[in-house]
């Protein structure tokens, strides 16, 4: 019996390591976007959720080629009147549960944003480090938290200089705390936005949005378009980990939901195959909070 144990105890201490290995690469985290319903719950709720590694304060909607930057938090708080700094308590709360908190910009709505130039890019990463990062200012709109980096959501405006953007915000990396770069493109490829931007192979986590595209994905258990474009972006993307994004409700978005018994039965098992998996994005805390999405999905991420 003594020898048989012997025996048991060192093929696991041979095969162990491996199965943890495995184990780690398939395992994933879920990315929320808050800030743009205010009866969605505070972020300090949302981190205590205890369901999200990453959440998206959306959205500085305005900012370059000389606008006024506008922090549009819908029915949170009004960043104008001062009003957000008071976030700077929940956004540190989160990040002290090992939780990543990064700006988006842009987004999809009441699009007021572009750049004109590479100085304007500048100048633009320049107004994010001072206003959000670790830069100093005595305008911070969420207060003296330092946010973990900068999501770009660029879905209008002019293509150009994204790129210089994300150069000029890399370069900041040698300062007092790595700037995380975040993306979430459509999941049509490349994307038009933003393809010249994630070229630079300078971005972190790319969540792609897998809805609101019918090439591209899930349409009522038929995986393939979804299954053919995530192997292109994973392919194709020099990033740390890709994301696959979907809404939280079937109202969250025109097309793409994906039913949490489906994703987790046919989706996930094929896309965690991938070891740039990262895990799921979801749009947003508010359809969350309404269906327990993430709740459902979770274990299996």
């Amino acid at each position: 019996m003594a020898s048989y144990l012997i025996i048991v105890i060192a093929l696991l201490s041979f095969f162990l390591p491996t199965i943890i290995a495995i184990s780690s690469n398939n395992a994933g985290g879920i990315a929320i976007y808050w800030g743009q319903r205010g009866d969605e719950g505070t972020l300090e709720e949302t981190c205590a959720s205890g369901n999200y590694a990453f959440v998206n304060i959306a959205f500085l909607s305005a900012f370059g080629n000389g606008t006024n930057p506008v922090l549009n938090l819908a029915g949170h708080c009004d960043a104008h009147t001062g009003q957000c700094t008071v976030l700077s308590s929940d956004i540190k709360s989160c990040q002290a549960k090992n939780i990543k908190v990064m700006l988006s910009i842009g987004g999809a709505t009441f699009q007021n944003y572009t750049l004109t130039s590479s100085v304007d890019a500048g100048q633009v990463a320049a107004y994010l480090w001072n206003n959000f990062l670790g830069g100093q200012s005595s305008l911070r709109p969420l207060g003296d938290a330092v946010l973990d980096g900068i999501d770009f959501v660029i879905e209008g405006g002019q293509y150009h200089y994204w790129d210089d953007l994300a150069k000029n915000l890399s370069s900041y990396n040698n300062q007092s705390k790595k700037v995380y770069l975040t993306a979430a493109p459509q999941c049509p490829f490349p994307d038009t936005c933003l393809g010249t931007a994630l070229s630079t192979g300078l971005f972190d986590y790319v969540w792609v949005q897998f809805y609101n595209n019918h090439q591209c994905e899930y349409n009522k258990g038929n995986i393939t378009g979804l299954q053919d474009y995530w192997g292109i972006w994973t392919s194709n993307i020099h990033a740390d980990m890709i994301f696959l994004g979907l809404p939280a409700a079937i109202n969250a978005s025109i097309t793409g939901f994906i039913p949490p018994a489906n994703l987790t039965s046919e989706v996930l098992p094929i896309v965690k195959n991938s070891t740039k998996y990262g895990g799921v994005m979801l749009w947003s805390r508010y359809w969350d909070k309404l269906t327990n999405y993430s709740s459902f999905i979770k274990s299996y991420v």
